[in-house]
């Protein structure tokens, strides 16, 4: 299978993408494997890789890396997340389009999801069969680099079982949003987006807000409403509700919508249903936090040239490459 071959056949996926409704069988089974992985939260992940792979934006990607030129592949073993929905897929992509072949190991969280995209890109272009593989065993075998996301702790497994293969390790990382007070209604609405789609669980989803010294936070929690209704989610209304006990006991100062926890901290990281804030007086001291945290920002949200807009945190582009290490780069060097 050639170059264009591979275009041809992401496109055609895409287009398969695009045409997924909500009564797909396999939505539901997904559902009740993980039912963090909600009807609409599947539909909207496979709705935004149906708008991505589209046959210019894979060309406008891909040309600079000038993939044309046929190689011998190589296995590229893959340890793919699961917190929401095929968020292993752009791994996947990467892989196969650059003409290697693929080791699977599944997430437990997003096996059904994954697997059925598989078997809609095999029935799409058959020769895919042989060029992917899944890992049931604990253990990778046969296999020459690898790509890997998980946790911190997780990554130093990693870094020691991958030491002599060439690799790419992705560890834990947040996203933030600096607000400057000048943000419009629609501006606050599309930043609720950026906290609340799939429920936060994204590495791309923020979890802090830089806010200027003396800000009002009437406007943002107004923003927030429309997301009220996520507290009828079993799952995360547990965790709501046990942050809000354990902030209670302890008399820690935060703010509560009854549905999200606004918390003042200095830290990035936030656990689900809370979200952190801290304050800033100069655009110096917004600079000098997000140097000093670039090893564990993700993507930082926001009106300057150097932000993702809002509501755009997770809808990155082809090229937004997590922990802003180029993947096909990475892949490119194999050979």
């Amino acid at each position: 299978m050639n170059y264009s071959q591979r275009i041809l056949a992401f496109s055609k996926l895409g287009d398969t993408f695009t045409q997924v409704q909500d009564d797909l069988p396999v939505l539901n089974q997904a559902f009740i494997h993980n039912q963090w992985f909600t009807i609409q939260m599947q539909l909207q992940a496979i709705k935004a890789w149906g708008n991505l792979l589209k046959n210019e934006n894979l060309t406008k990607w891909l040309t600079p890396y000038q993939l044309s030129v046929q190689t011998e592949p190589e296995i590229v073993a893959i340890i793919m997340a699961g917190n929401i929905p095929l968020v292993g897929f752009h791994d996947l992509l990467c892989v196969l389009i650059s003409g290697n072949k693929a080791l699977i190991k599944l997430s437990s969280d997003d096996s059904e999801l994954m697997k059925w995209t598989i078997e809609q890109l095999i029935a799409i272009e058959p020769e895919f069969k042989d060029l992917i593989a899944f890992a049931e065993e604990r253990q990778l075998k046969n296999f020459d680099a690898v790509i890997a996301t998980g946790s911190n702790n997780t990554n130093r497994y990693f870094e020691y079982y991958f030491k002599d293969k060439p690799n790419l390790l992705r560890r834990t990382r947040n996203s933030l949003a600096i607000i400057t007070g000048e943000e419009t209604e629609l501006e606050l609405d599309s930043l609720a987006d950026d906290v609340f789609f799939y429920f936060g669980l994204g590495c791309r989803n923020v979890s802090k807000l830089l806010l200027p010294r003396g800000y009002n936070l009437e406007p943002l929690f107004l923003a927030f409403e429309k997301y009220k209704d996520i507290i009828n989610h079993n799952k995360y209304a547990n965790n709501y509700t046990y942050h809000k006990a354990i902030f209670l006991m302890n008399l820690t100062p935060h703010l509560d919508n009854g549905f999200l926890i606004l918390k003042q901290d200095d830290g990035l990281a936030s656990p689900l249903s809370v979200l952190l804030f801290s304050f800033y007086d100069t655009e110096e001291e917004v600079k000098a936090y997000l140097e000093t945290n670039k090893e564990i920002i993700q993507c930082g949200v926001g009106t300057a040239d150097y932000l993702v807009d809002f509501g755009k945190s997770q809808q990155p582009e082809l090229w937004d490459y997590a922990d802003g290490i180029d993947t096909m780069e990475f892949l490119k060097n194999l050979v």
